[in-house]
């Protein structure tokens, strides 16, 4: 089963701080599974790592390692939000930031469940219909 994953996800798959038992179930569902996320988590990504460079929590080799590992994995990088009142109207309504209403609107367009650390985007996407990724 495909679905739409959140960068707190993907980040516990890299940082030993920030992994879970859900996130390393979610990365190991990706052997099956293709996950889909909205064009700004390649920023959104970038961005997390220059942290923990900067913080030190990895070394420039081991930040180079994970960008190869990520690139071998099956994540289809989408066009990001082409309407930006469609994307506020989500996070209004969801009370999610614009970046949480993106993986969102991603996920009830490709009609996918989101998989998801974050509480507020599991919530909202229960109360939209899409549901939070299970890992089998």
């Amino acid at each position: 089963m495909a679905f739409v994953v959140d960068n707190s996800v993907v980040v516990g798959w890299h940082l030993s701080s920030q992994t879970t038992a859900y996130s390393d179930s979610v990365l190991k569902a990706m052997v099956t599974n293709t996950a889909h996320v909205p064009g700004l988590w390649v920023l959104e990504f970038s961005n997390v790592m220059r942290k923990a460079l900067l913080a030190k929590k990895i070394t420039q080799s081991r930040c180079q390692e994970i960008f190869l590992m990520q690139k071998s994995l099956a994540l289809s990088v989408h066009p990001d939000v082409s309407d930006p009142a469609e994307n506020l109207a989500l996070a209004m309504r969801y009370q999610l930031s614009s970046y949480d209403a993106a993986y969102l609107e991603l996920a009830m367009r490709l009609h996918l469940p989101v998989a998801t650390s974050d509480g507020a985007l599991r919530d909202a996407s229960v109360a939209a219909g899409v549901g939070v990724f299970t890992p089998k």
